[in-house]
């Protein structure tokens, strides 16, 4: 059943909204997939904070008139699920993840803060760590120095308490016989 004309101004409103804080959109030909995947699909995009939504692309191009991701409307043609994610990485990363594992979902294109991307561009934008690892692995090279360094304090003051040690041992040795 067609939508009426509310219907569609909702539904134009509704991603009109995500893609205004959007950073990426990745455009995927999903023919052939069976339901159960394309739900499995919706549940891993919701878990990443993924937009992913199947739109009448006469829809999603007016969604994106006017904005940075306008110039993707020209490959706005055929069977598409649209996912919008304000994270750099995270709509490139659920499809092109699912994409290895179902072959008849195939990447037709991409945008990356209004810049055109194919479906290799897409691929390697996926294959960049998400926010949260890039941050874990900044703050662990700025910890190794520390870190280091109270090694490297504690590696001494055993060095020196082994060296304090027998000392004591033999002073406590010498005091025990002339008690005796």
């Amino acid at each position: 059943m067609g939508l009426n004309l509310n219907d569609k101004k909702a539904v134009v409103a509704e991603v009109s909204a995500k893609v205004a804080t959007a950073q990426t959109i990745v455009v995927a030909e999903y023919r052939g997939i069976q339901v159960g995947h394309l739900t499995q699909l919706r549940a891993k995009a919701r878990t990443q904070g993924v937009y992913l939504r199947v739109l009448k692309n006469t829809l999603a191009r007016k969604s994106v008139e006017g904005t940075q991701f306008a110039n993707l409307a020209d490959s706005m043609v055929g069977p598409l699920i649209y996912s919008i994610s304000d994270d750099a990485v995270a709509a490139a990363k659920v499809i092109a993840d699912f994409a290895k594992t179902n072959d008849k979902l195939v990447i037709t294109a991409g945008n990356y803060a209004g810049k055109q991307l194919d479906k290799a561009a897409v691929v390697a934008l996926a294959s960049i760590p998400s926010r949260e690892v890039l941050i874990s692995q900044i703050l662990g090279l700025m910890l190794t120095p520390v870190s280091s360094f109270a090694r490297g304090l504690a590696a001494l003051a055993a060095k020196k308490g082994e060296g304090a040690a027998p000392a004591e041992e033999t002073a406590a040795a010498e005091e025990a016989p002339a008690a005796a």
